[in-house]
């Protein structure tokens, strides 16, 4: 393997400090021994993306490879292959003259191969006395040697990359289809919870579908259908534990009606108070105002802007971010009897994800306790879901990091 020496392109062909420094870390490289040159070939097809290749360039890597009498690459051998361009096509299947000589160029911009040009630009070999080569001009098959291990690295990630693509893919499709027909039961059967803010949701998430995705994408994609479906099964757990829960007041009804004579006397005027106070509806939404089951990461990952305001200056659990959310609602200027208002009806947690959400979005809402307070009235009468809301603020705080959940 010759060494030590750095050498330029023949004619016009430029000569860059990227070349410059291939040639000496090739130089440079500590191999163990031979290589086979078919594994290394086969690495660099399945590394081909991280190294921008296309096949046809390796058509031509594999043509090169060719000429190169044996089977292992070695130091022990001169690594110099010096066919013509005639006989590169021939063994490429006829490919043009223009696409080889870009093939080439790609070969050894991605660091493959070595350009040695001879002084007149052609490719031969000068043999000695005995018949052996003493000098030979064309292209260099060192760095495949030299960086056998890196391409083999490379491929092994690829594949790893390729395999995350596939189970990825897969998750998103099973939950794609899992989003489509719960929305579809909710729907038709008119239950409590907004459908349509989650049917909307569902196309916009879908309209983003790339047509060729790449592994970000599809992560991006499943993480934004996992949380709709995480909101979508909550509202069909709401409906469904409604329904326990009117079971289990028929019964308390029962046990009342039962019960001695001082018990319910005793009992009685309290109930009658709460009849008098809360209608039926409120009643049914205080039921199912539970703190939003969102997690919490999700949920500072949508609204960073609060993360500041818990201890130390930062959140790790929910109650810092109850905490911090009663911070902000003083900045805020919201009245302590509207947050009072809204935790009972959405919860502590819910509470502080609403300030949390209005915060983010101070500089498009003029007053921030109206705001809150026409939110819990919506949730009061179950025209209000946390859910989208925090969907769409998830996304405008993902646009810039090209990320969508």
């Amino acid at each position: 393997m010759e060494t030590g020496y750095i050498t330029t392109p023949f004619g016009r062909r430029p000569m860059t400090l990227a070349l410059v420094k291939r040639q000496v870390k090739t130089e440079q490289a500590v191999t163990a021994g031979p290589v086979d040159k078919w594994r290394v070939f086969r690495d660099v097809s399945d590394a081909r993306s991280r190294l921008g290749l296309q096949d046809r360039a390796l058509a031509v890597l594999n043509a090169l490879l060719t000429f190169f009498p044996v089977a292992e690459l070695s130091n022990e051998r001169n690594l110099v292959v010096f066919p013509s361009n005639a006989q590169l096509s021939a063994r490429t299947n006829g490919i043009a003259g223009t696409t080889l000589r870009k093939c080439l160029g790609s070969l050894v911009e991605a660091g493959v191969i070595i350009r040695k040009d001879s002084p007149n630009g052609k490719r031969y070999a000068r043999k000695g006395d005995e018949g052996k080569i003493e000098d030979a001009y064309g292209f260099s098959l060192a760095p495949l040697l030299a960086r056998a291990s890196e391409f083999a690295a490379l491929a092994q990630d690829v594949a790893t990359e390729q395999r995350r693509f596939r189970i990825t893919k897969d998750r998103l499709t099973i939950v794609r289809r899992d989003v489509r027909k719960l929305i579809t039961v909710g729907m038709e059967e008119n239950l409590a919870g907004d459908w349509t803010a989650a049917e909307t949701c569902f196309v916009e998430i879908v309209g983003r579908f790339v047509r060729r995705p790449t592994l970000q994408d599809l992560i991006a994609s499943l993480d934004e259908m996992s949380l709709l479906h995480e909101e979508v099964s909550r509202m069909l757990e709401i409906k469904e534990e409604t329904a326990k829960n009117d079971g289990n007041a028929i019964a308390d009804g029962c046990h009342i009606q039962n019960s001695n004579t001082e018990s319910c006397n005793e009992l009685e005027p309290r109930f009658e108070k709460k009849q008098g106070e809360k209608s039926e509806t409120n009643k049914r939404t205080e039921r199912k105002a539970e703190p939003e089951a969102f997690p919490l990461s999700m949920v500072l990952r949508a609204c960073p802007e609060i993360a500041p305001f818990g201890p130390g200056g930062s959140i790790g659990s929910w109650r810092e971010m109850m905490s911090a959310a009663v911070t902000v609602r003083s900045m805020l200027g919201v009245s302590p009897s509207a947050y009072e208002e809204a935790c009972e009806v959405m919860g502590q947690a819910g509470a502080a994800i609403a300030i949390a959400c209005i915060y983010e979005r101070g500089g498009h809402i003029n007053s921030a306790g109206g705001y809150l307070r026409d939110l819990t009235a919506k949730a009061r009468r179950g025209e209000f879901s946390l859910g989208p809301m925090l969907f769409a603020q998830l996304r405008a705080n993902s646009v810039p990091n090209n990320a969508t959940a």
